[in-house]
């Protein structure tokens, strides 16, 4: 490894990124085939900004021009194991360990550009572009050809370190870096994150149908949109997100590194009172969701998250 990687890894290191891996940024043939069989198969439910923008995602040199290599960032968000709740009250609700805290965009974000300045000040011709989930770059494709992990059949990236509890960052450049290499798909015939799934969102191995997601269903989704019955009746109590596909992965259940980063911890969030979220009013909901990833949902999309979910705790006690 160069002296200049090395700089800039122990910057990325220094500043509290988890990781940082180099790659070049052409998109290989197969992957582009894969995503337009995704896009053609509707897989993306009602994200059409994905169907919009497919030259952009395979064609990173449409973003920023002579682009050459990308810069993927992670960083580790597990913030523990939750807390059990023992008093019998189902009246909950839980929140993916992503959105327990602050939202990753703003903290990860942050991050990443101090890097990205850090990089214009050692490379003063170089020219960026940095994005965390917020343009049309194939963020997890980059992190498995840059060796951040490979992408495990729940269709995220399964990080040596960190198992997938971890967010994704790409910094695109016009400047060449010797490329990292690949790590080894560990997953074998493991098949648990698509057997668990109580929707079967997982039609096959690393690809997901939004159409049935529940985390699709609970956080994308618009307000209006009415979340179809395969979803709403197999719900185990989700109320924004779902856990479910990594909380059986074998790689995330032996890890034994929680996140450094305090904005992400706050375990006491996992579960939220149905009856609160019901109750709440406009004035309530900007105030206690105000740098949350769950303000993405809206309010009337949060209350219709949980009315479904006390719905169906009452077709149980019905059925007892």
């Amino acid at each position: 490894m160069n002296q200049l990687k090395s700089n800039i890894i122990a910057k990325a290191f220094e500043i509290g990124l988890s990781d940082l891996k180099f790659t070049s940024s052409n998109v290989e043939e197969s992957t582009k085939i894969n995503l337009q069989n995704w896009i053609d198969s509707k897989y993306y439910a009602n994200m059409q900004y994905i169907a919009n923008n497919v030259d952009k995602r395979l064609n990173p040199s449409i973003i920023l021009e002579n682009s050459k290599s990308v810069i993927v960032c992670a960083l580790n968000y597990f913030p523990g194991n939750h807390p059990t709740i023992d008093n019998g009250n189902k009246l909950v609700g839980k929140i993916s360990r992503y959105a327990q805290n602050i939202d990753y965009h703003f903290v990860l974000l942050d991050k990443i550009k101090l890097l990205e300045e850090y990089i214009r000040q050692v490379i003063p011709e170089i020219k960026t572009r940095s994005y965390v989930d917020t343009g049309h770059i194939l963020e997890k494709y980059f992190a498995e050809k840059a060796g951040i992990g490979w992408q495990g059949k729940h269709s995220l990236i399964i990080s040596p370190k960190f198992g997938s509890y971890v967010f994704l960052g790409v910094i695109i450049t016009d400047y060449y870096f010797e490329e990292d290499t690949p790590v080894l798909d560990k997953c074998g015939t493991c098949q648990r994150c698509i057997v668990a799934c109580p929707t079967n969102a997982l039609v096959k191995p690393k690809v997901l149908d939004a159409n049935k997601c529940i985390a699709y269903w609970t956080v994308e989704a618009k307000p209006e949109e009415e979340i179809p019955d395969i979803v709403k009746e197999n719900n185990s109590g989700w109320l924004f997100g779902c856990d479910i596909c990594q909380e059986v992965c074998p790689y995330n259940k032996v890890i034994t590194e929680n996140t450094h980063t305090a904005e992400f911890l706050n375990l006491s969030n996992f579960y939220q009172n149905l009856m609160e979220v019901i109750e709440l009013n406009t004035e309530d909901f900007n105030k206690r969701y105000k740098k949350s990833p769950i303000k993405r949902r809206k309010l009337s999309g949060l209350k219709l998250n949980a009315t479904n979910l006390i719905e169906n705790f009452e077709k149980t006690k019905d059925s007892d």
